[in-house]
């Protein structure tokens, strides 16, 4: 188990959401207009897109059932039809 959580935090350390532009990858804690969801998600998945670490991303959220946000190029809803796909 100890080595699942060191290899865990190793691929996001490695992440390139990481830094000032984090929170484009979440809903702001204000109402958010849809065209302005649209835009931020689009920025995130950009940014999902060249990184190296996005296949270990998206199957942790996967994993853990993630209910927010842009996780490996996905959004909730994106990961939530793929489960369905998969099952």
């Amino acid at each position: 188990m100890r080595v699942a959580s060191q290899e865990r935090v190793e691929w996001q350390m490695r992440a390139a959401c990481r830094g000032p532009h984090a929170s484009v990858f979440f809903p702001p804690p204000s109402v958010e207009k849809r065209d302005e969801k649209r835009r931020r998600e689009l920025r995130a998945k950009d940014i999902c897109a060249s990184c190296s670490v996005q296949p270990d991303c998206l199957q942790y959220a996967l994993d853990i059932r993630e209910q927010h946000g842009i996780w490996g190029g996905l959004n909730e809803i994106e990961r939530r039809d793929l489960l369905l796909r998969m099952a």
